[in-house]
């Protein structure tokens, strides 16, 4: 029985040790969805004409003109990545790019299977970010720390 818990105890020792990865994979994660809207927000912004015109005659945006579709995706593709790589109101970013993914996909009429699999992976990714706060290297961690012993 004695070497058993001993067992069990090495177990979860190595178990923690994985504790350390948290905060880079979760670095890595937002480094990885930020990227790829950030840059699609890039891409409307180089040709802003040909970007009206596709939230004009290709994109069915619901409840808003193309033209108001279109800044805000812009908008929302251009500054949330940035807050949610610094760690920065990471739950309100993530909860806001999940908010421009989901619009994505419904306004596209037509939308392959491979690219609707990557929808869900950001969705996912962007879902764990709003219920976990993106771990410990954000600045909202720093900030709290910061702010805690001022107090």
């Amino acid at each position: 029985m004695n070497n058993y818990l001993q067992a069990v105890n090495r177990m979860v020792q190595y178990a923690a040790a994985f504790n350390y990865l948290e905060a880079p994979l979760w670095l890595v994660g937002r480094i990885y969805v930020a990227t790829i809207f950030f840059m699609s927000g890039l891409t409307k912004l180089d040709d802003w004409e040909t970007t009206l015109y596709l939230f004009e005659s290709e994109y069915e945006v619901p409840l808003l003109s193309y033209t108001a579709a279109a800044f805000l995706g812009t908008f929302g593709e251009l500054v949330f990545p940035v807050l949610l790589v610094l760690g920065l109101f990471t739950r309100l970013s993530a909860l806001a790019l999940f908010v421009v993914n989901v619009v994505a996909v419904i306004s596209l009429s037509e939308i392959s299977q491979a690219a609707l699999n990557q929808h869900y992976l950001w969705a996912v990714i962007l879902t764990t970010l709003v219920i976990t706060g993106g771990s410990h290297w954000t600045m909202d961690k720093l900030i709290n720390r910061l702010t805690a012993r001022s107090v």
